[in-house]
């Protein structure tokens, strides 16, 4: 399933969030996100293999696909970059990913990365993307350690990563929800989990509220639409108590039980 959350003068916004992820939960439920501008376009969390096909039909529809500009990835987990080595084969873009990450891409591809790597440095970026320029913000331990989201000043909309995540099936995950409250059962054990700490939490919510935010589109679940709902989430992840600060003892212990295996 692919939804334009914009699509206006030359510059669109195509989401998809039916490629990964079924009602089994064989596998995590994912979005991805394809940005075009004049022609031109940047490809956000592409993730493995199975999402290939679609966003390569998608991508004909505005540009060929070769031309792809840019490959961006969030972090380095295999749900963001898995079929890096066909993006890298079947075109010449360029990735953009966190200096962090940038050495361990290899791993990733036995496709010449020589020159196609932009490591981009802690303090983020803008990167121009047809007629339009994108920003890549710092997210860094949200959840992983080099870490950035991209904003899009045209469209309105962050493109948040892991961030603003509510697990649910694909076919749900399509549709734009306007009550941050209907989410959050959805979204605090994930945040609690995966978010370092209400530290980084805080600093990303007075960085966040300097921008114009229409609509929050995280890499799982559905988007958060319409700026009440965008500055409650801001005022909720603020005040949240996740990773680090929920630790005591009892999570550091020599186990005593067995594994129950086959």
């Amino acid at each position: 399933m692919s939804i334009e959350p914009y699509d206006r003068d030359g510059h669109a916004c195509v989401l998809f969030t039916g490629l990964v992820g079924d009602e089994n939960g064989e596998a995590v439920q994912a979005n991805q996100c394809l940005i075009v501008d004049n022609q031109q376009g940047m490809l956000l969390d592409p993730g493995g293999a199975m999402t290939y096909n679609e966003l390569f039909v998608t991508m004909s529809h505005f540009f060929p696909p070769k031309q792809l500009q840019y490959v961006f990835a969030s972090h380095a987990d295999p749900d963001v970059i898995a079929s890096l080595q066909r993006r890298l084969s079947a075109s010449t873009t360029k990735l953009l990913i966190s200096r962090i990450w940038a050495r361990f891409v290899p791993h990733f591809s036995t496709a010449s990365t020589a020159g196609r790597i932009i490591a981009v440095p802690d303090e983020g970026g803008i990167v121009q993307i047809g007629r339009s320029e994108l920003v890549l913000l710092p997210a860094h331990f949200l959840h992983s350690e080099g870490n950035f989201q991209v904003y899009d000043p045209v469209a309105k909309i962050l493109f948040s990563g892991d961030l603003g995540v509510s697990l649910m099936a694909g076919g749900k995950a399509g549709t734009p929800v306007r009550d941050l409250a209907a989410l959050l059962p959805l979204m605090q054990g994930f945040h609690r989990r995966y978010i370092v700490s209400n530290r980084v939490c805080r600093f990303w919510a007075s960085m966040a509220r300097t921008l114009d935010i229409e609509t929050i589109v995280p890499q799982h679940g559905a988007p958060i639409a319409g700026k009440p709902a965008v500055a409650a989430f801001i005022d909720w992840i603020e005040q949240l108590d996740c990773g680090i600060d929920l630790m005591t003892q009892d999570n550091y212990r020599v186990p005593t039980q067995r594994l129950a295996v086959a």
